[in-house]
């Protein structure tokens, strides 16, 4: 049953989100919002809604690990799985100036969020430095999007303009549909995903970091795979770096300005460094002006599949040296 609940709660979350995302768009257009100020702000928001609304109420119900673990799994799964499984389909290239300098800007984000993380405690002040981060980074790439023409809001936009509501009452009827099935969605995870650790005898923050947060980033999955049949590689990898900076700042702050987060201890010593070597691996490629190409999406295929098997066959060791003083 608990399986069943944490499915049911994954679907939801998937359909609503898109609801959510397609009513909000639909009423900026209908209002005259421009589509670069959508892209950067209701896309990109609305996109990550799944994971912010898993995180708080995971918080809210006293289960740390799997908010913390959320983030961090997603993030390590966006790069090794979301980039890796598309490249297998179609070699990902991109504007690799601009990518190189999103990814030093995604890595300086995970790197604040870790520094937060080693102090052992997210409360108020920290999760606001960290919501401030993130919109000091949108104000910042909207200002150079707006001066420059950089046409990635509309690239943004394109999918969901395709299947839009087109009145303003089935949009606001899609957001309010869809901020319900949020919050119903992310009750029936949260809570199945605890009762799967209990009945396992696993931790929450394992789960966190495997089953929820492999399903909250199957939306980035989905938007990378269409863009490498599109061939447009660089929506993929943009799709991945902005996802993640979001995570680490904007999520996980969010998070902690409604309830303090205290840091897993077997997160910090070893979820933590994986998701910055995920991250870092990035920086070389990008510099080599390389696509991220069939061999090297193998390579992220199998070394996040390798990543998931010592969460539940490696990680005692791991874990009982995490615990020593």
């Amino acid at each position: 049953m608990m399986y069943l609940q944490v499915a049911a709660g994954l679907v939801i979350l998937l359909i609503c989100g898109e609801l959510l995302v397609r009513g909000a768009v639909a009423v900026a257009e209908l209002g005259g919002v421009s589509k670069l100020v959508i892209g950067f702000t209701i896309v990109a928001f609305g996109t990550s809604a799944p994971e912010l609304v898993v995180c708080i109420n995971a918080a809210l119900e006293g289960s740390p690990g799997i908010a913390f673990g959320n983030v961090v799994g997603s993030n390590i799964a966006n790069i090794l799985l979301v980039l890796g499984v598309p490249a297998l389909i179609y070699p990902l290239t991109c504007d690799n100036r601009s990518a190189l300098r999103d990814s030093f800007i995604m890595i300086g984000g995970s790197l604040l969020f870790t520094l937060l993380a080693w102090i052992g405690f997210i409360g108020f002040w920290q999760g606001a430095l960290l919501v401030a981060a993130l919109a000091l980074v949108i104000y910042i790439a909207y200002r150079r999007a707006k001066s420059g023409g950089d046409d990635s809001a509309d690239d943004a936009l394109e999918e969901y303009e395709e299947n839009m509501p087109k009145t303003i009452w089935l949009s606001l009827l899609f957001i309010l549909a869809g901020l319900i099935g949020l919050v119903i969605g992310s009750r029936l995870l949260v809570d199945g995903a605890v009762s799967i650790a209990m009945t396992a005898g696993v931790s929450e923050e394992i789960i966190g970091l495997t089953l929820v947060a492999l399903g909250t980033s199957l939306p980035e999955l989905a938007t990378s795979l269409i863009a490498a049949f599109r061939r447009h590689g660089d929506v993929a990898i943009g799709n991945v770096l902005g996802s993640n900076l979001f995570n680490i700042t904007g999520i996980i702050g969010a998070t902690a300005l409604i309830k303090p987060l205290e840091a897993p201890v077997q997160i910090l010593h070893f979820d933590l460094i994986i998701m910055l070597a995920a991250s870092a691996i990035l920086i070389p490629i990008f510099l080599m002006h390389k696509p991220i190409g069939r061999v090297l999406g193998a390579v992220f295929c199998a070394a996040y599949i390798s990543y998931i098997f010592a969460q539940f066959f490696g990680m005692s060791g791991v874990h009982t040296i995490a615990m020593m003083p």
